[in-house]
């Protein structure tokens, strides 16, 4: 049970030690404050101003184009395409409508122009260029790839093994150049009439080589009776 006599008595006893430890006790408190207050003027401050926006101008670089590098096929300006041969035209591009193919006795896409015109009738360049490829499909016979500016390729099949002098890989060739002849060695076109297939791309893309003739030449297409006449005489 708590003495509170004793307690008094022993507190009178101790008084001067507990007054000096609570004198100590203080002081130490003090000290302590002073020195974080004095530590909290020292800190800098953090800057609570909004920026300033800045006056620099952000440029937007504009995606390069085909026509950005003047240096590149890809860049270069398409030249103008002539027909490749005198005839009437057969048959259309269409890489998505399938059309019946007699030889081959099925419907399929047809990437490319078909061109009446009589066996051995000259072929031609339809713009300048390079022969970049020769070669035997197997399926279309005999072609000739030629690369013109505009990253543009033109392609001629089913023309005559017996090629002119000098149109080998690698040769230039001039616009109205004849490069071939028509011939007859497309295995799955050889149930037609003797004919140029004739395809272009441009950018690595198949394309309608009629949206690349004047109007002029595609309305002769239309209307060949020079071919029509001689097949008659036939």
């Amino acid at each position: 049970m708590f003495d509170k006599e004793k307690f008094v008595q022993n507190f009178k006893e101790n008084r001067a030690v507990y007054v000096t430890a609570i004198s100590i006790l203080l002081a130490m408190i003090f000290i302590v404050a002073a020195v974080v207050v004095t530590n909290r003027d020292k800190q800098t401050l953090p800057d609570t101003t909004t920026p300033t926006p800045s006056t620099t101008t952000t440029t937007t670089t504009k995606k390069p184009t085909i026509n950005d590098d003047p240096t590149s096929d890809v860049g270069s300006k398409l030249p103008s395409f002539s027909l490749p041969v005198l005839g009437k035209l057969s048959g259309v591009h269409d890489s998505e409508l399938q059309v019946f193919s007699p030889t081959m006795n099925d419907y399929r896409v047809h990437l490319g122009i078909d061109i009446l015109a009589n066996e051995d009738t000259p072929v031609y360049a339809v713009a300048d260029g390079t022969v970049i490829q020769i070669w035997e499909d197997v399926r279309m016979g005999q072609c000739i790839a030629v690369k013109h500016n505009g990253d543009a390729v033109s392609i001629y099949k089913n023309v005559s093994v017996d090629l002119p002098t000098g149109i080998i890989e690698g040769a230039t060739v001039r616009a109205g150049q004849q490069i071939a002849s028509i011939g007859s060695t497309a295995m799955v076109e050889i149930a037609d009439e003797p004919h140029l297939h004739f395809e272009m791309t441009v950018g690595g893309l198949s394309v309608d080589p009629l949206e690349y003739f004047s109007s002029s030449d595609v309305a002769a297409l239309q209307k060949d009776t020079a071919y029509e006449q001689s097949a008659t005489d036939k």
